[in-house]
This record gives C-alpha cells, structure tokens and sequence, in this order.
C-alpha cells in the first residue's frame, strides 16, 4: 500500500489531472484532421527510411514529399491529405533528437539486440513513435503506440508490430511521468 498524500500533494495532482483533461478535449481533432496525422505519420516514416538508405538530407527530403507526393495521385487513387506541418514536425524533431531517441529505444529491445541490427523500416517506426512520446505531450500516448503498431502491422506480417508495441509502451512509461 502507498503513503498516503498530503493535502497540498493531493490538491496539485488534481489540478494537473484537470489541466490534462482540458488539454486532451482542447487536442481533440476531427475525424479529417486525424486522418491527415495518420497519413503524415505515415509519410515520416516513409521520409526518415528514405533519409538512411539514400543519405538525403532532412529539408530535401521535406521539400520532395511537399512537392512530389502529398496530394498526388497513386496509380491512378488520389492519396488522402496529410498534415504538412505534422510531417515536418516529426521528421525534423527525430533527426534533431536522435541521439537520445536511438538510446531510448537501445534500452528496449531484447539483449543481444543492436539497433543496427534492425530493418530500416522498423528503426524508422520506432524513431517516429519515440519522437512523439518523448517530445509531443499534446498527442496522446495511447494514439501514437496505435498508429505506429498500425503502421508497422501494413509493413510487417511477423512479430514486428510487437516489437513495436512493446518498444513504445516502455519509452512511454516513462516518457511522461
């Protein structure tokens, strides 16, 4: 059994408790604009795969999706819209949190398991769900570990959603407490 609280502790836990709820139904988006972070999420990841395999740079990558594939036509079935400014967010903030990201996620994954070791599709997953666990408190934890289990499960038939489900859920334990 825990110690209980103190007056003054139990009174700013139910403040902050309150200031969380006004905050997520203040965050609450609609069903379009959820739409657009699903598919912007999607194009991250997209993005930062492209970014390892071919060593692009973060801002050209941002530019070509802008430019050449948001918006476009997909053997011949018009693609959903997506939040530009999401996209950007979440490719600019893995590549400028990085570091911390890889570590984050290093100490997730099963011994014996280097980060290196993984598929670069997979990396790129768990970079993009770290990054708005870690850095984006006005996204629920919940809907990022969903939307990137999701992402991984139309990339991946075998354990990798898993994986990422399990990597996720430890990163956000502690990401906000």
């Amino acid at each position: 059994m825990s110690e209980p609280r103190s007056l003054k502790d139990a009174y700013e836990h139910l403040e902050a408790a309150e200031r969380a709820k006004a905050e997520a139904k203040a965050s609450q988006l609609s069903g379009k604009a959820r739409r657009a972070r699903t598919v912007a999420r999607l194009a991250a990841v997209q993005a930062l795969y492209q970014m390892e395999i071919a060593s692009a740079g973060v801002e050209a990558v941002i530019r070509e999706f802008s430019d050449h594939r948001f918006d476009a036509d997909l053997e011949g079935e018009r693609l959903a819209h997506a939040d530009e400014d999401f996209f950007g967010q979440i490719v600019r903030g893995v590549v400028e949190h990085q570091a911390a990201i890889d570590r984050a996620v290093a100490r997730r994954l099963a011994q014996g398991w280097r980060l290196e070791r993984l598929d670069a599709t997979l990396r790129a997953i768990l970079r993009a769900g770290t990054f708005e666990l870690q850095q984006r408190p006005d996204v629920p934890l919940e809907v990022a570990i969903d939307e990137y289990v999701e992402i991984g499960k139309s990339f991946f038939e075998g354990p990798e959603p898993g994986v990422i489900n399990g990597v996720l859920d430890g990163i956000a334990r502690e990401a906000r407490v």
